[in-house]
């Protein structure tokens, strides 16, 4: 079972790269974030016809995320437990096959003096604690997502330059350490443990052509996940297309699990 992360930025303006994907690749599942959209403005028909199911939480213009898998989706939860005022459409989490998985978009986080960055850090801690409850159930599990976090620096291709940015701030990364700790396994690092694995550039300054990236995008494994994990990467083609999304898909691919 093939497994991708892709954070879109709008599935609207990039639904042919989309389409293209899903067609080409062929994951088994497609966690989406950042859609910039409502349900009802989803192009769910596009996305059917190319041979997918649909779930997802849209919001008008901002946040959203979504899931595209080949077999039927069980969704089970649409937010976050934690904070029922939490109203961004950040988090959306389903059972497919013999996988759980979920779609996260982590808030961002900057400015790291504004409230921004606390309702970062107490997103995160609420994730932590609905993972731990998760993880109870000794089931495989995948989370993926754009976190919004570089969880070392060589996840960033100027560490000293983003040293005070909230996706590298000493306290998102203790947070994402916290996670990890629970015992979830990187997928990404699992098969590529060296640095300048990147998942994001920026449109600014030419970072796409320079090769100045940041791995933000993650897909974290539970213990029974992991044991069945194959290989893992990153597809860079689609962020080298014209109108690209700033991010590009990174995947993981298990085993099928064994029939009794």
């Amino acid at each position: 079972m093939k497994i991708a992360t892709w954070n879109v930025n709008s599935i609207n303006v990039r639904l042919p790269h989309v389409t293209a994907y899903l067609r080409e690749v062929g994951p088994d599942v497609l966690l989406l974030q950042e859609l910039k959209s409502t349900e009802e403005r989803f192009p769910h028909a596009e996305i059917e016809d190319v041979g997918y199911h649909v779930a997802l939480v849209g919001q008008k213009t901002f946040n959203g995320v979504g899931i595209l898998a080949k077999q039927p989706i069980e969704v089970e939860q649409r937010t976050l437990p934690g904070d029922s005022t939490d109203g961004h459409a950040r988090y959306i989490e389903a059972v497919i096959g013999s996988v759980r998985v979920a779609s996260i978009y982590l808030p961002n986080g900057n400015p790291t003096d504004t409230d921004k960055f606390s309702y970062k850090l107490a997103w995160m801690d609420r994730l932590i604690a609905h993972v731990r409850n998760l993880l109870a159930h000794e089931e495989a599990l995948v989370l993926g997502g754009d976190y919004n976090v570089c969880p070392t620096d060589s996840d960033v291709y100027d560490p000293e330059g983003f040293a005070a940015d909230a996706l590298c701030h000493p306290e998102t990364r203790a947070r994402f350490q916290t996670l990890c700790y629970l015992g979830l396994t990187d997928a990404i690092r699992a098969r590529h443990p060296h640095p300048g694995v990147y998942t994001f550039w920026d449109y600014q300054a030419g970072c796409w052509n320079k090769g100045q990236g940041l791995r933000i995008d993650h897909l974290l494994l539970s213990p029974q996940a992991a044991d069945r994990l194959i290989d893992s990467g990153v597809d860079k083609g689609p962020r080298g297309k014209e109108k690209p999304s700033d991010h590009t898909p990174a995947w993981c691919a298990l085993q099928m699990e064994r029939a009794a």
